[in-house]
């Protein structure tokens, strides 16, 4: 028993000039570690730098404003607009043919859900926190996009639903208030590598616009940076805009992040490292 604490401090001495010089990889590394014996301790240590334990204050109404992403933000054509909190698609409206799925109602709701809150703009809920909204038009097509403060179980949750989203409503029918049937496909979008957590989807909804055939396209993201979110919903009647969608949530993220840290963003987006 007398020899046994010698052990771990000499692997701890071999290891310090590699945790001094990399101690963002190695912290994340060791949050996916179990909580056992030395493991823990090693997690410990490092998790007791002032950079590991900093977190952002909490998003104020007026830091989510300034999180919101601009019209110099998005390439092309994009023109900002003031009634984005009034926008509704009718074709999203529709009640979800339960008998389109295996399991009936429990995946019927899911889908039912994500209608509601491509209808409603709260694609992860009620936010528990301060809120923004912006929108942008550029001809048939739409990008609505949202910074909010959530409570983290909410925000888990909500990503775990978005997860299972391309699985579960891959293809459905969807019955509007007129009698018309709809079909609705959801596929998984991938996204740049931004924030602590993100996904993605593509949503079509296949249906009639004053007789015609129409099809709604809309590409869906949602990031996490800390217990902070955004999401983006762009698209329209004439497709969707990947770029400009790829866009947002660069720039967007990087907006949040000064935020968080104090910063005001950059006016220029050239001026974003």
């Amino acid at each position: 028993m007398t020899h046994r604490p010698s052990r771990p401090c000499r692997p701890l001495r071999v290891l310090a000039p590699a945790l001094a010089a990399g101690v963002l990889l190695t912290t994340a590394s060791c949050s996916d570690g179990d909580d056992s014996g030395p493991a823990r301790a090693d997690t410990s240590e490092i998790s007791s730098s002032p950079l590991a334990q900093e977190s952002p204050a909490p998003l104020t109404p007026a830091g989510a404003r300034a999180a919101l992403v601009t019209e110099a933000d998005l390439e092309d054509d994009w023109t900002q607009v003031k009634n984005a909190a009034t926008w509704r698609d009718s074709l999203l409206v529709g009640k979800v043919d339960v008998d389109d799925f295996l399991t009936g109602k429990a995946e019927a709701a899911d889908c039912q859900k994500l209608l509601d809150r491509l209808y409603t703009g709260d694609l992860l809920g009620k936010p528990s926190g301060a809120s923004a909204l912006t929108g942008f038009e550029e001809g048939e097509s739409r990008l609505l996009y949202q910074v909010a403060a959530y409570a983290k179980a909410g925000l888990d949750t909500s990503f775990a639903w978005l997860k299972s989203l391309p699985v579960t409503c891959d293809q459905f029918t969807a019955t509007g208030s007129s009698g018309a049937k709809r079909t609705v496909q959801v596929t998984e979008r991938s996204l740049p590598k931004e924030g602590d957590a993100r996904r993605g989807l593509r949503v079509t909804v296949q249906g009639t616009s004053g007789g015609a055939p129409t099809t709604l396209t809309l590409e869906v993201a949602a990031l996490r940076v800390g217990a902070d979110a955004i999401t983006v919903t762009n698209g329209g009647l004439d497709g969707a805009d990947g770029d400009s969608t790829d866009q947002a949530v660069k720039l967007g993220t990087a907006r949040l992040k000064d935020v968080q840290a104090g910063r005001t963003p950059a006016a220029d987006p050239s001026e974003i490292d």
